[in-house]
């Protein structure tokens, strides 16, 4: 389990824009049995965690100097034309409870069908959703690609190997990967096909129209 630390404040600004006018990120802190937190981090401290972490990694929030709240990332909000962060939601933990959350899927390994048929690797899935206790937390989950040999093998989630301490709670039938045979294999024949007609076309005009060239000469000649 990955745990990044942040300092953040709680309570220090009036409103969301007073701290972003500050260069600040509002944050609130939701959990089962508890009143959502308000909390405002530095921009930049919050996008380096960010990009280390995820949403897969507990981060430990240690407010005002004190006391320390882990949690996960739910949800960032982004401003639509700068892609500045405007907005964090977060979910706190309580150690020894059960997390729910969506861990990477990162492909490792060489395929067959990839390497050597010229295949192109295809995924539909770049995350599953896992529950487990906060210490068992995963910061990715590694998908080995190698028995993909061919263009009919494919992976699904039920293919995914975990510890008996994490709990895949995507249905096990959902794809998660498989390789496309190459296309230019598939559009060769036509292309020689239509050739070929273009060829039998033009040698089908080439000669009516020496026939009928034959034909004009002869009765001129009459």
């Amino acid at each position: 389990m990955e745990l990044i630390t942040i300092d953040v404040a709680e309570g220090k600004y009036t409103s969301a824009k007073q701290a972003r006018n500050e260069g600040e990120i509002p944050m609130v802190c939701y959990a089962k049995e508890m009143e959502p937190r308000h909390f405002t981090v530095d921009y930049q401290t919050f996008r380096r965690a960010y990009i280390k972490g995820g949403k897969s990694a507990i981060i430990s929030l240690k407010v005002d100097g004190g006391d320390d709240q882990d949690v996960l990332v739910q949800e960032v909000q982004y401003e639509p034309i700068s892609d500045d962060i405007l907005h964090v939601d977060l979910k706190a933990i309580t150690k020894g409870q059960k997390i729910s959350t969506d861990i990477p899927l990162v492909f490792i390994g060489e395929s067959k069908a990839v390497k050597e048929d010229g295949g192109t690797l295809m995924t539909s899935k770049d995350t599953v959703s896992i529950e487990c206790l906060p210490k068992d937390l995963p910061h990715e989950i590694e998908v080995d690609i190698s028995s993909l040999v061919d263009f009919h093998t494919s992976l699904t989630v039920g293919d995914l190997k975990v510890p008996d301490t994490i709990t895949i709670l995507d249905a096990e039938d959902i794809g998660i990967a498989t390789v496309a045979a190459p296309r230019a294999e598939e559009e060769e024949p036509v292309a020689a096909e239509g050739e070929a007609e273009g060829e039998g076309a033009a040698e089908g005009e080439g000669a009516a129209e020496g026939e009928g060239a034959a034909e004009g000469e002869e009765k001129a000649a009459e």
